[in-house]
């Protein structure tokens, strides 16, 4: 057996390239930052890195070729494998840098995919990276063919070469993008009729949304009581969890947690998970959270607020919460932060401060609450009967000769148009479950 032979996988280097033409240098380089971030994420060793300051894009390289063959012998010297730069390159480009560097180079773009690819664990969610990645790849083929002349046969009628293996690859992949928009469709119906069902029971639906990593989940399950995956990682949660959540006076509503965004997040992916950032869009409000340890904190608002805007998102009623407030160290933070934001709650998931207080914003938050009673109403009344059913929740129907007898939830504005109906004692035939006594109590009582 020989030993020496490895069969662990090379580690992957890479060597990062920011761009920096019209940001601000510091702009740019919180921008690099946050790429080494999402690199490391993957797994992969940072070896180097460099801030490009440009006046213009350049067609070749998008850099000057000076630059870039300046960077390319610099990951070469670091013994990188690949080169990913922080702004969106085109294919030609890309194919460019490889040939000139020898090394697979990538964009931020398909960074942030392989991330979605690893995280993503639903059906929907594979489903929507899969979309992603394809519609990314189809420009890009060429980088991983060049047996391009497969020929068709001749013969009369014949147009030269046949079909090259470039045109059959690009026409399997539109093929299966169609499959996929089909397959997310039908999960977006299926999802469009358990979402009917939920407003048949009007229960108040809020929505948590937010930068990636700025402890969205962590607050989800503070404030759920949840078993929901919390890390300290980019885009830990892909998939969104509903769960039903009592406020204190009694209110019961459902909370999302939906996933993250970030600054350059690809257009395509915002188009593929718009069928889970819908939650978003149809919630009565929303939860904005922030992690006030952040330096680049308020560039991280303005992204998450365009993200929303691109959805149609942006006009809903909205509670701006810092978290993390346990983990600042700079005083002067958390007193700049509440004269730029009042209104804004500060908490920290991780040990419950402010919670109490945020549970107070959100029951003021909700338009009107729902409250149980009983009624007995003339058949007759069919529309105050198909009021309950349309604005309420029926909890127990009976007859009773030419009444209708309910136990329903309605929103207390509806109420007086209801006071004369209310029934103060239990509807009767209305019963109550009967107490299961446990064999416990039974042999106690024997004894």
């Amino acid at each position: 057996m020989n030993s020496w032979i490895s069969t662990t996988p090379p580690k992957r280097r890479a060597y990062l390239v920011g761009i920096c033409l019209h940001e601000t240098r510091e702009e740019a380089a919180n921008l690099l930052d946050e790429l080494r971030q999402l690199v490391e994420t993957l797994g992969i060793v940072i070896v180097g890195q460099v801030l490009v300051r440009m006046h213009q894009r350049h067609a070749r390289y998008f850099v000057g070729s000076g630059k870039a063959e300046e960077i390319s012998a610099a990951a070469q010297q670091l013994q990188a494998n690949a080169i990913i730069f922080d702004t969106p390159i085109s294919p030609g480009q890309q194919r460019n840098w490889e040939e000139l560097s020898k090394l697979a180079t990538i964009d931020r773009e398909e960074v942030i995919l392989d991330i979605f690819d690893k995280r993503a664990q639903t059906k929907e969610a594979r489903l929507q990276v899969e979309l992603a990645r394809m519609e990314y790849s189809l420009p890009r083929l060429t980088r991983a063919w060049t047996h391009l002349s497969r020929q068709g046969g001749s013969g009369m009628g014949a147009m030269g070469a046949g079909e090259t293996q470039l045109e059959t690859d690009r026409r399997l992949v539109r093929k299966r993008i169609d499959t996929l928009k089909a397959e997310l469709e039908k999960l977006r119906s299926q999802r469009a009729t358990r979402r009917k069902q939920r407003q048949r029971r009007p229960t108040p639906h809020v929505a948590i949304v937010g930068y990636t990593n700025a402890g969205k989940s962590c607050l989800f399950r503070k404030l759920t009581g949840a078993e929901v995956l919390v890390e300290d990682k980019l885009f830990s949660t892909l998939d969104t969890t509903t769960r039903k959540l009592i406020l204190p006076n009694a209110q019961d509503i459902l909370l999302t947690d939906t996933v993250g965004f970030v600054r350059r997040l690809p257009h395509s992916l915002i188009e593929s998970f718009k069928a889970t950032l819908e939650e978003s869009v149809l919630a009565n409000f929303l939860i904005h959270v922030l992690d006030v340890t952040q330096d680049a904190i308020l560039e991280f608002h303005e992204t998450t607020l365009r993200v929303l805007e691109e959805l149609g998102a942006d006009v809903k009623g909205m509670i701006t919460v810092f978290n993390k407030i346990d983990a600042v160290t700079n005083p002067t933070v958390i007193p700049n932060l509440r004269r730029k934001f009042p209104n804004a709650i500060f908490v920290s998931a991780l040990t419950g401060k402010g919670i109490d207080e945020l549970q107070h914003v959100m029951t003021n938050m909700i338009p009107s609450r729902m409250t149980r009673a009983h009624y007995r109403l003339p058949q007759s009344r069919h529309d105050l009967i198909s009021a309950i059913y349309r604005h309420g929740e029926v909890l127990k129907q009976e007859y009773e000769g030419n009444h209708v007898l309910l136990t329903a939830t309605l929103p207390e504005r509806m109420q007086p148009a209801y006071a004369p109906f209310v029934v103060i004692s239990p509807v009767p035939h209305i019963k109550s479950r009967p107490k299961i006594r446990s064999k416990k109590s039974a042999l106690q009582r024997r004894a």
